[in-house]
């Protein structure tokens, strides 16, 4: 319900005050959000989980050590789906000058990778909104880690919108919602995520560290 409310409401700012020209404008927009939210995972992600780790008393921390691997596994898998098409442009071999009816070959090539990209944009597509969802399976390291993980990465991407200045263009009252909305939000459902699995399942992270 929050997505589908965010997007709503940032698809309505974005042509109401003209940032945004079309539909392709705002899907074009939301995947820049998506790919810097990604970024800033892929950064995010290796040093949070190892302070989470160290944090961590023995025998906890030999504990998560070992069921780190299915959320880096995660984060591996989609790095490389998505890296496959930048691959294959950026080592020379397709290029927007590439003549595909230069040879049988060319023309072969041409229709082997728009079948292997068709093939995998579903996945990657898909993959990508599990990712975020699940936050790279790190309820698979421990189940506080994901709200803790979702409420630091919305924070740092409300952060790098202010320093890159998202929504420039706006009344400067709009601008601050649409910038703290997503990070208040995250927090509040971190907060409530928290608060259930203390209240009704005993986890907190007090124990889970060991402190």
């Amino acid at each position: 319900m929050r997505t589908v409310v965010g997007l709503v409401a940032v698809t309505w700012m974005l042509l109401s005050y003209g940032l945004a020209a079309d539909a392709d404008s705002v899907v074009d927009d939301r995947f820049d959000q998506i790919r810097t939210t990604l970024v800033v995972l892929g950064v995010t992600f290796p040093v949070a989980v190892a302070a989470f780790i160290a944090a961590a008393r023995p025998p906890n921390r030999r504990l998560f050590l070992r069921r780190v691997g299915k959320p880096a596994g995660a984060l591996l898998a989609l790095v490389v789906t998505l890296a496959v098409p930048r691959l294959i442009t950026g080592l020379g071999y397709v290029d927007e000058d590439t003549n595909w009816t230069a040879s049988a070959g060319r023309v072969a090539l041409l229709f082997a990778l728009g079948a292997f990209l068709l093939w995998l944009a579903p996945f990657g597509l898909y993959g990508i909104t599990q990712s975020l969802v699940h936050v790279f399976r790190t309820a698979d390291l421990h189940e506080t880690v994901p709200p803790l993980l979702a409420t630091l990465l919305v924070w740092e991407v409300a952060l790098f919108d202010v320093f890159r200045g998202a929504y420039d263009g706006v009344p400067f009252g709009v601008r601050v919602t649409f910038i703290l909305g997503a990070p208040l939000t995250v927090t509040a459902m971190a907060m409530w995520e928290l608060r259930r699995l203390r209240t009704r399942h005993g986890i907190t992270l007090r124990a889970a560290l060991l402190r």
